[in-house]
């Protein structure tokens, strides 16, 4: 190459990178087809507490992108290991619910599926990372799926940015690796993440295994009676095993041993009939009362503190799935599957799951993915979905609508969804009551003093790693903003002027 050819080449290039900075610097966020988007924090819903709607194309857009990334493995908990069991509903919840899977006395087939989140299918079981623990009960009027984690809150409250949450998380797509300065980037402008922050950085990040775990619905769910009259409901399994976490010295060695310990431990167990189990309880509030907290409980990045808990019934596992891929990696959790007495509240980030995970199961597994045996109900099913890929249901006759009088197929109407009165108009706001930073405070100042010094050196190991001060600061001013004593040993730990943290931090509102 000559030295007149090199450097009109090298005046190009510069001229490109100049272009595509100010293409950086001046384009505006649009959707696929181009159209600009007007707000991609805040889902559409009906009035401040209503529903989200099926209208909002860059809400539906963004999910059914994100659902369709991966193939064949799925796009979160990968990593996971099943066990079948039984529940039993030991007290019962015929007063607050007609679902009959409340019934004292009534035992119900189910299948737990446990997980990590963010790594892969290989991915070690002792990374840091919320724990799935979603369990699909075979109920006499259908399948109802409990999808939740061992933590008791999440990141975020709008399914909006979930995709954009699970990309911060997932490896750089340059690299390929985790990285630390994407992950806090991305947090630094939701501080309502601080609390799920402090938790998974706190040793429950880092679960022994999954028979020692607790679990949480993490959303409030709606438990409907059967004169139609509703309460807001979060549920929790409190194991019977206790709880027990890793320390971070503990983690190299365990790892070390296995990448699967979790998954060894539990299936070990079962098969020495040491069968781990788990008591289910309740928190209730009536709908009238949701206003009278200083935040919002369909918050699912809240807990619901001081809220009576109810004991429902115990759940034990017993049975190790005889094929690991037909039933742990082909079960398909979604709290979409919701059964008579048991229905989705307007948790902005539920209503977003409600589509997402039926729409990326159809994906993974294939459109008639609920006719596999792991996932079909112990009960008839009676519609006329038909055809797909895959599909041996046996449907027969000429009659493939509704309503027909040649073949019929009523409808009971107890079995109608309760009403929800609404009132205003539809926005695209966040919630009212964030109070971001409280509830981090609590836990931090419930742990022991030695969970306090780890969870100290687990979070300030990886804002360490994070290059842009400005990211940097504001996380600790979130951190300070919750406690500030650890707020201030963050900073120490860090080398950061703790006054110019305590500044902005008192910019902040909660």
């Amino acid at each position: 190459m000559s030295a007149l050819t090199f450097s009109v080449n090298r005046k190009l290039f510069t001229m490109a990178l100049a272009c595509s900075a100010a293409l950086t610097q001046a384009a505006n966020l649009t959707q696929d087809n181009g159209a600009p988007v007007g707000d991609n924090q805040n889902s559409q819903t009906a009035g401040p507490n209503g529903p989200t709607l099926l209208q909002d194309i860059q809400l539906l857009q963004k999910l059914q992108r994100f659902d369709r990334e991966r193939i064949p493995e799925r796009v979160v908990h990968a990593r996971g290991v099943g066990a079948g069991g039984v529940f039993v509903a030991s007290e019962g919840l015929q007063d607050v619910s007609r679902a009959l899977v409340f019934r004292k006395g009534e035992k119900t087939p189910v299948f737990v599926r446990f997980s990590t989140v963010i790594g892969s299918r290989g991915a070690p079981e002792t990374d840091r990372d919320p724990r799935g623990f979603a369990t699909k009960f075979y109920t006499a009027q259908g399948n109802w799926d409990l999808v939740g984690n061992n933590l008791p809150v999440f990141f975020i409250r709008d399914a909006i940015k979930f995709p954009d949450m699970v990309h911060s998380l997932k490896p750089d797509p340059v690299s390929n690796e985790q990285d630390p300065n994407r992950v806090f980037d991305f947090f630094s402008h939701l501080p309502e993440s601080t609390h799920m922050l402090t938790r998974v950085y706190s040793n429950y990040g880092t679960p022994a295994n999954y028979r020692e775990m607790n679990g949480s619905s993490v959303h409030a769910l709606k438990l409907v009676a059967a004169d139609g009259r509703y309460q807001y409901a979060k549920f929790t399994w409190k194991s019977h095993q206790g709880e027990r976490n890793l320390r971070p010295d503990q983690l190299p060695k365990v790892q070390g041993q296995s990448v699967s310990h979790a998954t060894a431990d539990l299936l070990q167990s079962i098969e020495r009939k040491r069968y781990p189990s788990w008591d289910l309880y309740v928190q209730l509030i009536q709908p009238e009362d949701m206003n009278r907290f200083a935040f919002n409980p369909l918050d699912p990045t809240k807990v619901w503190t001081g809220v009576a808990e109810r004991k429902v019934g115990t759940m034990t596992l017993n049975q190790v799935p005889a094929n690991f891929f037909e039933a742990t990696e082909q079960v398909a959790m979604s709290p979409a599957n919701l059964v008579p007495g048991i229905e989705a509240s307007e948790d902005r980030l539920l209503q977003g799951r409600l589509f997402s995970y039926l729409d990326t199961q159809m994906h993974r597994v294939g459109t008639n993915f609920q006719a596999l045996p792991v996932n079909r109900p112990r009960v008839e099913v009676v519609n006329n979905n038909q055809d797909g890929a895959q599909n041996a249901s046996g449907r027969q006759g000429s009659v493939n609508y509704e309503p027909s009088r040649l073949a019929p197929k009523p409808q009971d109407p107890q079995f109608k969804h309760s009403r929800l009165p609404l009132q205003g108009n539809t926005q695209q706001e966040a919630i009212a009551k964030t109070l971001n930073f409280q509830q981090a405070g609590e836990f931090y100042r419930s742990l022991s003093a030695q969970d306090q010094a780890d969870l100290i050196r687990n979070l300030s190991g990886d804002l360490a790693k994070v290059r842009n001060v400005e990211t940097r600061d504001v996380m600790l001013s979130h951190f300070y903003k919750a406690d500030r004593q650890y707020g201030e040993r963050l900073a120490k730990a860090l080398k950061v002027d703790a006054k110019g943290i305590e500044r902005r931090a008192a910019l902040l509102q909660e």
